[in-house]
């Protein structure tokens, strides 16, 4: 399990996670919950949530849990594949993300992901991202 303090670390950790504007509420080997902003920055033209926000964020989500499964192997994971299904509109609010692996091995592994609106718990995007495990650069 990491610790809160590697939690807070990873949310400033690029401009891109400061856009996303991750919320990690749980982080393990296997499951990683929280929730990522939808608001005016993450727009298209027609004034809906982008769907590369939603692939941004499956994978930011996957990847966070992959890492944390092998890193104590002095390895992290990079993702291979993320397909995202978007199946309805967004606008505004924050929205709540589960990553869970399905599929752990020793050289890939398979995570399955859902976003969700909180009010309704409606899925507004889903995706699945598989990773290759690579050692860790220094």
């Amino acid at each position: 399990m990491s610790t809160a303090g590697d939690i807070e670390s990873l949310r400033g950790a690029s401009d891109l996670m400061r856009l996303l504007d991750v919320d990690f509420e749980q982080l393990t080997p296997t499951r990683v919950s929280g929730s990522i902003a939808a608001d005016d920055r993450h727009h298209q033209p027609w004034g809906i949530i982008h769907g590369g926000h939603y692939a941004a964020a499956i994978e930011t989500f996957a990847t966070t849990g992959a890492h944390a499964a092998v890193k104590e192997r002095g390895e992290t994971a990079v993702g291979v594949t993320n397909v995202t299904d978007f199946l309805r509109p967004h606008t505004h609010g924050r929205l709540q993300v589960l990553a869970e692996a399905i599929q752990q091995g020793r050289t890939q592994q398979l995570w399955q992901v859902e976003i969700r609106r909180p009010g309704d718990d409606k899925l507004v995007a889903r995706g699945q991202v598989r990773l290759q495990n690579v050692a860790a650069r220094d």
